[in-house]
């Protein structure tokens, strides 16, 4: 997100890879996961779980890999309901 989206991601993305230099994620995830998999030289992803409670369906973690789900767009469907409830 403050990289410039997906966009400025894959514009940093070339730059590690022509340098030879690791690439890792800050923050977002749940969009993250999507991006380091087109990221050649992509180092980790930093996990947090603080989304879970208002996503529909979160995305699973087992055996420290992170397991990006197959549906459409980036894959995340709101808990409509908890949106409200934590709302403010």
């Amino acid at each position: 997100m403050r990289i410039g989206g997906v966009t400025g991601w894959m514009r940093a993305s070339a730059i590690t890879a022509a340098s030879g230099h690791p690439m890792s994620n800050h923050l977002y995830p749940e969009v993250s996961a999507h991006v380091m998999r087109a990221t050649e030289t992509a180092h980790w992803l930093e996990w947090r779980d603080w989304g879970n409670p208002i996503i529909a369906e979160p995305f699973e973690v087992k055996d420290g890999f992170i397991h990006v789900p197959d549906r459409p767009a980036n894959g995340i469907a709101w808990n409509e309901e908890a949106v409200r409830r934590y709302a403010y």
